[in-house]
């Protein structure tokens, strides 16, 4: 699959937390992100639709990890992922001070405390394909709502990102959609400028409910960061126009 990308002309993004500011060179990230779409396209190649296996709610998830695990192969040792799995960021920068913060932990790799928050940061990283509206509201306008492995930008409401915690910040998102009936990453955004204002009250999980974690959607406000500090769109008209247009603005042509 030969996907063709946008890039703004920012050659770095700048990790910012209580104790540093951190410029980081972009040069690993079109190789992450092509990484990512390969992986995903041999996985479409099992004997099994594995993304009909995971459903819409894990699909996103699973994404996003794939880019984690992407920008880790093709990082040369600057990132890793998170010891903990319940860690903070989700990707740790390991330039000299990092490294030093690491090796200072290294018996306590199997322990939350030291990895979140890491003390010197690093990177985390959310997946997102957008909202669609509901098939009833849908077939009233004539459309059959888009299913796993159909293209969704051209029934897209609106598009946000969620959290486990309002702290989240230097943020490397990304937005996909199926193109091939494959995902695809479409779009990668950053923000290290995202605050508790940026992130909606926590809603807690009901006993006997679907979710099975406590979660924050960004908002408006966080959302159009994150556009602000675009750094890739697949080279499409109809995701330019999409994005342009939810954010009221013109930065992405």
């Amino acid at each position: 699959m030969n996907i063709e990308y946008k890039f703004n002309s920012n050659k770095s993004i700048r990790i910012k937390n209580e104790i540093r500011d951190v410029d980081v060179d972009l040069s690993f990230l079109k190789k992450a992100i092509l990484k990512s779409n390969e992986i995903i396209t041999k996985i479409s190649n099992f004997e099994v639709n594995i993304f009909e296996i995971l459903g819409m709610r894990n699909l996103s998830a699973f994404v996003g990890e794939i880019f984690v695990r992407s920008i880790v192969q093709v990082s040369n040792g600057l990132f890793i992922n998170n010891p903990h799995q319940d860690g903070y960021p989700d990707l740790l920068i390991l330039d000299p001070t990092g490294r030093e913060e690491y090796d200072k932990n290294i018996l306590q790799l199997k322990d939350k405390q030291p990895f979140s928050p890491f003390r010197t940061g690093g990177i985390e990283i959310k997946a997102t394909c957008g909202d669609v509206p509901t098939s009833t509201k849908l077939k009233k306008k004539g459309y059959e709502k888009p299913d796993i492995g159909e293209k969704r930008i051209d029934f897209l409401t609106g598009y946000d990102w969620k959290a486990h915690h309002r702290q989240t910040n230097n943020l490397l998102s990304i937005f996909w959609d199926f193109i091939d009936q494959i995902p695809v990453i479409c779009a990668v955004f950053f923000s290290s400028e995202l605050n508790e204002n940026d992130w909606g009250k926590i809603v807690q999980p009901k006993e006997g409910g679907g979710k099975t974690t406590s979660v924050s959607v960004m908002n408006r406000i966080g959302v159009k960061k994150m556009y602000n500090g675009w750094i890739c769109v697949i080279n499409d008209e109809s995701y330019f126009s999409f994005l342009n247009k939810y954010n009221n603005s013109n930065l992405i042509n």
